[in-house]
């Protein structure tokens, strides 16, 4: 059964073509992901997996990079590089610091 990822030969109508600027927590979760895969931590393949792991409202509600900080997350769970708990503690860390 497809996912809600596959949507070949779905009509959408004209296609906006023009260049989309990223904002500067897109730029963070880019560098975030290229870093660890540049590690080893993950390939592109395991993270297009994760990402097309997303329930369908996820992934059709989602922007780009929301869903890559998904599938960011889901990855670091799964490979042990931190449990739900840590990560919770860095993101509360985080905004505390925005303030």
């Amino acid at each position: 059964m497809p996912g809600p990822h596959d949507l070949g030969g779905v009509d959408f109508g004209p296609v906006d073509l023009t260049e989309h600027t990223r904002s500067a927590w897109d730029n963070r979760v880019d560098a975030m992901q290229r870093t660890l895969r540049e590690q080893g931590h993950w390939s592109v393949d395991e993270l297009r997996r994760a990402i097309e792991s997303l329930s369908p409202g996820d992934y059709l509600s989602f922007t780009y990079y929301q869903k890559w900080l998904s599938a960011i997350h889901l990855l670091l769970i799964e490979k042990g590089l931190l449990d739900r708990e840590e990560i919770l503690a860095r993101i509360a860390k985080y905004r505390g610091a925005d303030r």
